[in-house]
């Protein structure tokens, strides 16, 4: 385990903190009217953050079958690939096309049931798998690396809290100003409803970046 490996992995979680589910959709819970309840938060982001642990256990568990039969250089040579294509598909994605953040904020009532936020955050995760790329990238480069079972597990979870640090930081925020930071909340909000295709672009870009640096590292410089 390296600290280029751990701040790479830092940078690919920090951009996967700005999914819906990690971010938008906590973002709508504080501006939702109504007393602000921390027990909720904890239930929402706990679920997405046990989630999105236990889906990269399960395809760790996978990876670690077919890189167990693969030399080092394979094996990072697909995460070169791996790497390539995120970069490449990130061209795709236009910015001029809005999510459709309607139907989320129509399920989130930050005064509801916990059980009802429980099963936003399930719904927003399972959601989301088709587009984690960015934590594919991050288990590709712990599976190629020399890691034990567990330090891959640590990198794991560190990775999964740092994708909610910036909801708890705004939390936080939201706290201590009470209502003079929801205008900059409303703008937050605002903004990713109109520019979010581009911004999961630019997303994608930069983590088929860190994925095919560090397979280049890993080939030709280790």
């Amino acid at each position: 385990m390296t600290l280029g490996l751990i701040a790479a992995l830092a940078g690919l979680a920090l951009l996967d903190s700005t999914s819906i589910g990690t971010l938008f959709i906590p973002i709508w819970l504080m501006l939702t009217p109504g007393r602000l309840k921390l027990s909720r938060f904890a239930v929402y982001l706990g679920t997405i953050t046990v989630f999105y642990f236990g889906v990269g256990v399960l395809i760790v568990l996978g990876a670690s079958q077919v890189v167990g039969h693969l030399d080092g250089p394979v094996a990072s040579w697909i995460q070169l690939v791996i790497g390539v294509l995120l970069f490449a598909v990130s061209f795709r994605f236009d910015g001029k096309k809005k999510p459709d953040t309607g139907k989320w904020q129509a399920k989130i009532s930050a005064n509801g049931p916990a059980v009802a936020l429980a099963g936003v955050a399930l719904l927003a995760g399972v959601v989301e798998l088709a587009t984690m790329l960015p934590y594919l990238g991050a288990i590709g480069m712990m599976s190629a690396a020399d890691l034990t079972a567990g330090q891959i597990g640590v990198l794991l979870a560190g990775y999964c809290l740092v994708m909610i640090v910036p909801a708890l930081v705004l939390l936080g925020v939201r706290l201590a100003l009470r209502e003079r930071v929801e205008p900059f909340l409303t703008k937050i909000s605002t903004w990713f409803a109109e520019k979010g295709a581009s911004t999961t672009g630019w997303v994608l870009g930069i983590a088929g970046f860190l994925v095919t640096r560090d397979a280049v590292v890993r080939l030709f410089f280790v």
